[in-house]
């Protein structure tokens, strides 16, 4: 993935709902009985555009893991996928009622679902949480790389940018695929490879439709020298208060001796 590239399902459909009845039967019409047990399958799949403006059922009549035929909304008929299904659709386009009944359940299961589902599925929004860390590039000694993670997001649609200064990085950036969480969130990673200099700014920006404004999230460099010293008065404190600590403690004896 590039910078600034949009990740996960595309917008054009907002939701899909699955449904699946799975029957034994001992035979199908129109067709000799195989030997033993088979499974004959019906899944209905709803699809949305622009929430509830366009909506398609594509009902699937499934024999033997083998799709058969199908029904479409679209075209208001069904559709015979193998010779095996060829006598059934012929026999339910020729059935009135049992096209019109077909015809109306995009209306009465796709639109009644659609309303009952979306405040869990297509409106559902989780903020991302967004990290950046440096770490140690691999395969050269002198390079780094700064990590940005973001995770815990929903839906996957998701654009991530690296700034460096303000200013758009595009070379070195990779980023790992979109991975579902088991919680109906993502995730991902985007990496930047970097040679840093001391005062350079770095940024991890997210855009999501669960936020407001971008979400940014910065890293500053430091230089080799900055960060001696910052150990350093770090040493020194630790040690303060390790020599600090006995002295006190026989401050506070004496002075309990003393009292008594």
């Amino acid at each position: 993935m590039g910078p600034g590239r949009s990740l996960g399902a595309g917008s054009r459909w907002a939701g899909a709902l699955l449904v699946t009845l799975t029957v034994l039967r001992t035979r199908l019409a129109h067709c000799t009985e195989p030997e033993g047990r088979f499974v004959y399958q019906w899944k209905s799949d709803c699809y949305f555009t622009n929430g509830t403006e366009r909506v398609r059922l594509l009902g699937r009549h499934i024999y033997d893991r083998q799709q058969i035929a199908h029904f479409d909304s679209d075209i208001g008929l069904f559709v015979a996928d193998t010779e095996l299904g060829r006598p059934d659709v012929e026999y339910w386009n020729n059935d009135p009622a049992e096209l019109a009944r077909f015809r109306g359940e995009a209306n009465r299961f796709c639109r009644h679902n659609y309303g009952v589902d979306a405040p869990f599925t297509v409106e559902r929004r989780v903020q991302p949480k967004v990290k950046v860390s440096p770490t140690k590039s691999g395969s050269q000694p002198h390079a780094h790389l700064l990590v940005c993670s973001v995770t815990g997001f929903y839906p996957g649609g998701i654009q991530i940018k690296w700034l460096k200064n303000g200013q758009e990085q595009t070379a070195g950036v990779v980023s790992t695929e979109l991975l579902q969480n088991g919680d109906w969130t993502f995730q991902i990673l985007v990496m930047l490879e970097m040679s840093p200099r001391r005062g350079d700014v770095y940024a991890c920006q997210v855009q999501h439709v669960s936020l407001p404004e971008p979400l940014t999230v910065r890293w500053e460099a430091q230089s080799d020298a900055a960060r001696s010293k910052m150990l350093t008065g770090v040493g020194g404190f630790v040690l303060g208060l390790i020599f600090l600590a006995p002295g006190l403690a026989i401050y506070l004896r004496n002075k309990k001796g003393l009292l008594s």
